[in-house]
């Protein structure tokens, strides 16, 4: 049996009382529909992985010119709302916790991926290195276009609707995706923003979109529902900053003045031991009082250690539950995780999406198997 007794003791984060501190952390899978609602598996396959304290899914669409990615889903538009109210209403139902990841992708796009045929929009007409895959294939990432400062408020009422609409569609709440190169980072990152005006230069104005962005879902929804995500080291999507820990320490502490629901911080281990402090989440956890979420890299173990000596107070897991839609569960009892398919990470069908097998080697395919396990959980 288990002896991760931190991992397994209850926490509460905004509203929510979870059961444990696992998060599922959010997962790009590519599988919406053409309308870029959530496909016919989405239910099934978050349900499946509703034993997690806390569900985050993939990253969603704002408006219909926030999309990077192909089949990635959005939560603008009717069919998109419907959609996702039959994934919260699944994970509900299973007894578990869900939160919406919003998402403006800037740079990491293309024309073609945009209803106008536009150029990509970002802080500064920098380009990203490498290549998008397009509906048409793969294509170099363009220059972008600056925003206007006034066209910012635009995209600051985007977020605060599609958190209205995560609301409507049942969701306990929304994660401002920040991290990993998108919009918001790049203009939190000094690598991608050469403005000179209010959103631009000192780290006070680059943060300016971000803190605008969570006072209007704040708003909308109660700030008590409103999760941050940053990534103020990643590399990823060619960002880059030259004061990582003077960006994470300014961000943690205006969001401790705003009762957010949880911060997410995402950093790799800083030594080849993952369990070892990581100086931005400790930097994090000194500016930030609240519920503080550790990524990227962690065993159960490593977590286990981490949230004892107090770094964080949940962890997040991504392939673990890609692959293994009970690892909670596992973890509990010792049992080995599934092997993960990584040719089936992006796009497909039910292969390597919703067909895993349970620790009982069972394979759930219909949302009342699924239910039924997590109800009586």
């Amino acid at each position: 049996m288990s002896t991760h007794s931190t991992l397994f003791s209850p926490a509460t984060v905004g509203r929510l009382a979870l059961p444990q501190r696992f998060v599922m952390a959010p997962m790009t899978r590519n599988r919406a529909l053409p309308s870029l609602a959530p496909g016919p598996q989405a239910a099934l396959y978050y349900a499946q992985r509703a034993s997690a304290g806390l569900v985050i899914t993939e990253a969603t669409q704002v408006s219909d010119s926030a999309a990077g990615y192909v089949f990635t889903p959005g939560i603008y538009s009717d069919e998109q709302i419907a959609g996702w109210r039959h994934v919260t209403d699944a994970v509900h139902a299973a007894g578990g916790a869900i939160v919406v990841q919003l998402w403006h992708t800037g740079r990491i796009s293309h024309p073609t991926m945009r209803p106008d045929g536009s150029t990509p929009v970002s802080a500064s007409a920098i380009a990203a290195e490498g290549e998008v895959i397009t509906y048409e294939g793969p294509k170099p990432f363009p220059v972008p276009r600056a925003l206007e400062t006034g066209e910012i408020a635009d995209i600051v009422a985007d977020f605060a609707t599609a958190a209205r609409n995560a609301i409507a569609a049942g969701f306990d709440g929304v994660e401002i995706h920040a991290a990993n190169g998108y919009l918001v980072d790049q203009f939190l990152r000094d690598g991608s923003n050469r403005r000179t005006d209010a959103y631009g230069g000192s780290l006070e104005n680059r943060a300016r979109f971000l803190l605008e962005i969570v006072d209007a879902t704040s708003a909308a929804i109660g700030a008590e529902r409103v999760g941050v995500r940053i990534s103020p080291a990643n590399p990823f999507n060619s960002m880059s900053d030259s004061d990582p820990e003077g960006l994470t320490r300014y961000v943690a502490s205006q969001l401790a003045g705003r009762g957010v629901m949880y911060l997410h911080v995402v950093e790799g281990p800083a030594s080849d031991d993952p369990a070892a402090p990581r100086p931005l989440t400790a930097i994090a956890r000194a500016a930030f009082p609240g519920v503080l979420i550790a990524n990227s890299g962690y065993t159960v173990d490593d977590a286990e250690r981490v949230l004892a000596r107090g770094d964080a107070n949940l962890v997040a897991f991504g392939v673990p539950f890609l692959a293994t839609p009970d690892f909670v569960e596992r973890t509990r009892v010792g049992a080995p995780l599934n092997t993960p398919d990584r040719g089936t990470f992006y796009g497909g069908d039910a292969r390597g999406y919703v067909d895993y097998p349970f620790r009982d080697g069972s394979v759930r395919l219909s949302l009342d198997e699924v239910i039924g396990v997590g109800a009586g959980a």
